[in-house]
C-alpha cells in the first residue's frame, strides 16, 4: 500500500484538525472525504481542502481505506461496528465505547477482518509521555489532576469519560496491575452528569493511584506526579515538560546523592503524532500503539468509578 486514502467522518472542534493533519501527510495519506451532517461545514471544507464531502457515511465506505471516526459517543458503537464490516481500518476517538460488550464485540470484528482498530487516546502520543516511559519501573503511588473549563458540547458525557479517560489508560500502561478497588466521588454541578470527579485507585501490586478531573474550572491544568522507590517524576502534558529526582544511592545521607534529571523533548502535536502512527500501522501491519483492547480495559476502569459515583449518591 502506497497511499492510504483516509476519510474523517465528524469534523467538529477536534475532527477539523483530523482533516488539517490528514491533508499535510500527502507523503503516505490521499485525504479522499470528509463526511459530516451539517451542510455549511462541508461546503466551508471543500474550499478549503479541495476534497470530496459527503453527509452519508455509508457512500464513501467503497471508496476508502481508513477512517477517523470524531462523531459525539453515543454513536461510537454503530458506526464503529459498520465501518469495520466493511473491512476498513479505523481510529475512533475516546473512549471506544459506552459498554464494554460494545467493545468486545469491536475488538472481535477488527481481529477477524484483519483490521487496524487504533483508539484515540491522544495523551499517549505525547512527548513528554514518550520521554518519560523510559524511567517508569515501578510505581508506587501516581497522582493525577486535570481541569478545564466548561464546554456545552460534551454536556451529555460525564467527566470521567471525557476527560479522566486519558489517566486512566496512561495509569493502566504504567501499573501493569490489576485493579483491586475503586472508591470515587463526585458532584452535577454544571449539567445533568458529573462534572468534577475524584477518584482513588488501588491495584493488586499495592500501588495507589489518585485521579481528579474537572470541567469547572477557569483554566486547563493538566500534571500527573509518579512516585517510585528510588525516585520522583513529574508531568506537565500541556507545557511537555518533566522534571525526575532521582537518588543515587540505595540509602540517601545528602541531597548532593540526589540527581536532578531533565531530559530534552521534543514537542510535537500529540494529535499529529498520533494520526502518523495510526497509518504507519496500516502500512506496516503492526499493531497500533493504543489498542482496541487498552481502550476497553480503560472503559472498564471509568464504569467502575461511575458505578462507584452512583453507589456513594444514592
Amino acid at each position: 500500500m502506497n497511499k492510504v486514502k483516509v476519510a474523517v467522518i465528524g469534523v467538529g472542534n477536534l475532527g477539523q484538525h483530523h482533516v488539517r493533519i490528514y491533508y499535510n501527510m500527502r507523503d503516505s495519506v490521499v485525504l479522499s472525504y470528509i463526511v459530516d451532517i451539517d451542510v455549511s461545514k462541508l461546503e466551508k471544507f471543500k474550499k478549503q481542502y479541495n476534497v470530496n464531502v459527503e453527509t452519508d457515511f455509508r457512500k464513501v465506505l467503497p471508496e476508502i481505506d481508513a477512517v477517523s471516526l470524531v462523531v459525539p459517543t453515543p454513536l461510537h458503537y454503530k458506526m464503529a461496528k459498520e465501518i469495520l464490516l466493511a473491512g476498513k481500518h479505523l481510529l475512533v476517538e475516546k473512549p471506544i465505547t459506552t459498554e464494554i460488550s460494545q467493545a468486545e464485540e469491536l475488538v472481535k470484528i477488527a481481529k477477524e477482518k484483519n483490521l487496524i482498530l487504533q483508539v484515540g487516546h491522544v495523551e499517549r502520543f505525547n512527548p513528554v509521555i514518550q520521554t518519560v516511559e523510559t524511567y517508569i519501573t515501578s510505581p508506587r503511588f501516581i497522582e493525577s489532576i486535570r481541569l478545564g473549563s466548561f464546554d456545552p458540547r460534551v454536556a451529555d458525557t460525564d467527566v470521567v469519560l471525557d476527560l479522566m479517560i486519558h489517566d486512566i489508560d496512561i495509569v493502566l500502561s504504567f501499573v501493569k496491575s490489576e485493579l483491586h478497588s475503586v472508591e470515587a466521588y463526585g458532584s452535577k454541578v454544571f449539567t445533568q452528569k458529573y462534572d468534577i470527579v475524584k477518584s482513588r485507585l488501588r491495584f493488586k501490586n499495592g500501588c495507589i493511584c489518585d485521579l481528579t478531573a474537572s470541567r469547572i474550572s477557569m483554566n486547563k491544568y493538566r500534571v500527573m506526579r509518579i512516585f517510585q522507590q528510588d525516585s520522583y517524576i513529574s508531568l506537565d502534558f500541556m507545557r511537555q515538560q518533566t522534571k525526575i529526582y532521582r537518588k543515587k544511592k540505595d540509602i540517601v545521607t545528602s541531597p548532593s546523592e540526589i540527581e536532578l534529571i531533565r531530559p530534552k523533548i521534543f514537542k510535537e502535536e500529540p494529535l499529529k503524532l498520533e494520526l502518523q502512527y495510526f497509518i504507519k500501522s496500516i502500512i506496516e501491519n503492526q499493531p497500533p500503539k493504543v489498542t482496541a483492547e487498552h481502550a476497553r480495559d480503560a472503559l472498564g476502569v471509568a464504569i467502575e468509578i461511575l458505578n462507584c459515583l452512583e453507589t456513594n449518591n444514592d
